[in-house]
């Protein structure tokens, strides 16, 4: 691990991280497609989270599953992993954990398959899980989890049930009111919170007049999303910091100021993801960035930066005549 006394040094329910960035799930594989890259390092990272895994094995969407977007990029890949069982006998036993934190994504189509997959990884090395409550619950008429405050809430609570691991909730943007949900989620025992999933979106061959993606519709991410993933981590922050718990900020990020900005919404950590698609080595850039804001401002860590958003006061109603 990085050296202690390193500004970059960022702790995140009780794992240190190397940096205060995390590679998101989906983006990463298993943790292993980087390492091939000349010049990657996972000492660049503070953590990085494995792809959403299910109980059984999943072969996931049609095709088309991903398509560029101004600005950002069109996903539905569907969940495709080996399973719970391969994840955990196979593939954990071959990373390096001394490196960086390891965090698993767990997903589910019912609480009882929540529940199967986080006990599964309860009894791993992994370091943490985070919960992927945007995913659709079939028993329930296909309404996703993340999208009814009760039903959140009551995947975290039987999550919590299986696990004593960090629990991180990821939450979507695509719902009334995030705090509210957010609130609900630290009563069941959520540990933290990833903020935000992708939006949902569509694009549309004009020629064949149908949909490009393979599922009709799929998650937005890129930096289309940032102004309202900003946003999102700012309302949730403020439900967030009575209770000490943090946030992995994510939707956009590209560069040390995208990561700043996170950071002073109230994000203790931040998610980097479609970024890595067109420069995989950006994570260098995004830590040196970092590393030269904090010493321009005389910050002696990241913590030191973590929700100090000065918001403007409303200016009082005039009338005249």
């Amino acid at each position: 691990m990085s050296n202690s006394t390193s500004p970059l040094r960022t702790e995140f329910c009780g794992m240190t991280f190397n940096t205060p960035i995390v590679l998101l799930s989906g983006c990463v594989g298993f943790g292993e497609e980087y390492t091939r890259v000349n010049g990657f390092s996972n000492r660049d990272t503070g953590a990085i989270c494995l792809k959403g895994t299910t109980l059984e094995p999943r072969l996931g969407n049609r095709p088309h599953r991903v398509y560029e977007t101004p600005e950002g990029m069109l996903n539905a890949i569907g969940l495709q992993n080996p399973g719970v069982d391969s994840v955990v006998s196979k593939i954990l036993p071959t990373l390096d954990f001394s490196e960086t934190r390891f965090i698993a994504n767990v997903s589910g189509s019912s609480v009882e398959e929540y529940y199967e997959v986080t006990r599964r990884f309860d009894d791993s090395p992994i370091d943490a899980i985070e919960i992927n409550i945007s995913c659709p619950n079939v028993k329930e008429g296909g309404v996703a989890f993340g999208n009814d405050p009760a039903m959140s809430a009551r995947v975290v609570e039987t999550c919590r049930r299986a696990t004593e691991k960090p629990l991180i909730t990821k939450l979507s943007p695509n719902q009334t009111d995030i705090a509210g949900n957010a609130k609900g989620c630290i009563e069941a025992g959520s540990d933290a919170f990833s903020v935000i999933n992708t939006l949902m979106g569509m694009a549309v061959d004009i020629e064949s007049r149908v949909p490009v993606i393979g599922n009709n519709q799929g998650g937005l991410s890129g930096p289309a999303i940032k102004p309202v993933a900003l946003l999102k981590v700012h309302q949730v922050y403020q439900v967030c910091r009575d209770h000490g718990i943090p946030i992995i900020g994510q939707g956009g990020i590209t560069t040390a100021e995208d990561a700043l900005e996170f950071i002073i919404a109230g994000a203790s950590a931040v998610g980097v993801g479609t970024a890595l698609f067109y420069d995989p080595l950006v994570c260098k850039k995004i830590n040196d960035g970092i590393l030269d804001y904090l010493q321009r401002h005389d910050l002696p860590s990241i913590d030191r930066l973590v929700g100090t958003l000065q918001l403007h006061q409303p200016s009082p109603v005039r009338c005249g005549c």
